[in-house]
């Protein structure tokens, strides 16, 4: 019996491999007549292609694939695949395989919980996880309202056409009875905090449940987008200290909007074309080519409600040197925008994540360092 011809050009070029590499290749299994009778006598034993000689050779052992798999598993798309069939749905319809949404929204809390920390000390970490426990909530009981909106838009959207409610996986009965299920968790949250940020924090629901209305009314989505996902600027100062100190806390709030138009102009870009077909408006068609230096002007906006924040809030040398590296960032993700490659799109959205743990950072050094100063006056 004949080896099969790529069976026998392996074993020739393994042969002349350790012919001419010598030990570097000892690890490989042995040519000799007793092994390939060996491998004979296994390809005549089975009629499956898996369990061939050839498949064996030229297919290593899937351990390698195993850990892939189980990196994987660790993202949050992986352990949406992973949880029960009838879950997945319900997982997907709260973006939850799509963290991105989450981080934008719990951004500015932590920006507004680092500022309101005591000079010298860390942000409290009681209040950074109830608010990203709150945020992962509060997003996800967007996204379904949105989606109960936006039902027959998505059907006609190739990228939003897979949404659950639009694919018709979950009814609107359920989406609902799922909805009210994660605001009593979200209240439960809200009702963590002291009575002023209670009632601040009722207060956002309003721009919540109309926030999905505005692409039928206004080029201006964006902006109402901003000033619902940015509350957590206001409701985070006054978690801490009590109350909300407005000569801190609404330049931050009117840097956090600047920055939404920015990054969900960009993101807004992807759908363009569908956008115009099915009738939704953004600031991506109001402004369509004058997008950069619309960008630019929001751009300049944030940093000067940052540097206004950061100066009523007596912030040090580390959080202006933070605040440059972040214009650096800006003006690197807007000039070089492809505006009409949705991947492009994609990956200067996403790269706000980064930018925002960019700025909590220096939010924080700059608090350190206020110890630091202080010292040293004394000392002085």
């Amino acid at each position: 019996m004949m080896l099969p011809a790529r069976l026998t050009s392996q074993v020739i070029l393994n042969t002349w491999r350790l012919r001419h590499h010598g030990t570097c290749y000892s690890n490989l299994p042995s040519l000799s007549s007793n092994y390939l009778n060996n491998q004979r006598k296994n390809a005549a034993s089975t009629h499956h292609p898996e369990n061939s000689p050839q498949s064996w050779l030229l297919n290593p052992p899937t351990r390698l694939d195993a850990t892939r798999k189980r990196l994987f598993s660790l993202s949050a798309a992986g352990i949406v695949n992973s949880a029960p069939a009838p879950m997945q749905p319900y997982l997907r319809l709260m973006r939850l395989d799509k963290p991105i949404g989450t981080w934008l929204l719990y951004l500015p809390c932590t920006w507004s919980i680092g500022l309101a920390a005591d000079p010298g000390c860390l942000p409290h970490l009681g209040m950074l996880t109830l608010f990203g426990t709150g945020a992962l909530l509060m997003r996800g009981a967007g996204c379904i309202i949105n989606d109960m909106w936006d039902k027959d838009f998505d059907k006609k959207v190739a990228r939003t056409a897979t949404r659950p409610i639009a694919a018709g996986e979950i009814t609107q009965m359920q989406a609902l009875v799922f909805l009210g299920g994660q605001l009593s968790l979200a209240l439960g949250v809200l009702l963590c905090l002291n009575y002023y940020s209670i009632a601040l924090g009722a207060a956002s629901l309003s721009l919540v449940v109309t926030y999905p209305l505005m692409k039928r009314i206004t080029y201006w989505p964006q902006l109402v987008l901003g000033l619902t996902f940015n509350w957590g600027a206001l409701l985070g100062w006054s978690a801490v200290i009590g109350s909300c100190e407005w000569s801190v806390c609404l330049p931050l709030y009117f840097s956090g909007v600047m920055w939404t138009l920015i990054y969900d102009t960009i993101y807004a870009h992807q759908d363009k074309d569908d956008d115009i077909r099915v009738g939704i408006k953004s600031t991506a068609l109001r402004f369509q080519e004058q997008t950069k230096p619309w960008l630019s002007g929001f751009m300049v906006a944030m940093m000067s409600g940052l540097i206004v924040a950061g100066v009523n809030a007596e912030q040090t040398l580390p959080y202006y040197a933070t605040l440059s590296t972040v214009a650096i960032h800006l003006t690197h993700q807007i000039y070089t925008l492809d505006i009409n490659k949705p991947e492009d799109c994609w990956k200067k959205f996403v790269s706000n994540r980064n930018l925002g743990l960019l700025l909590f950072l220096g939010i924080v050094c700059g608090n350190l360092w206020k110890e630091r100063r202080d010292t040293s006056l004394q000392n002085d």
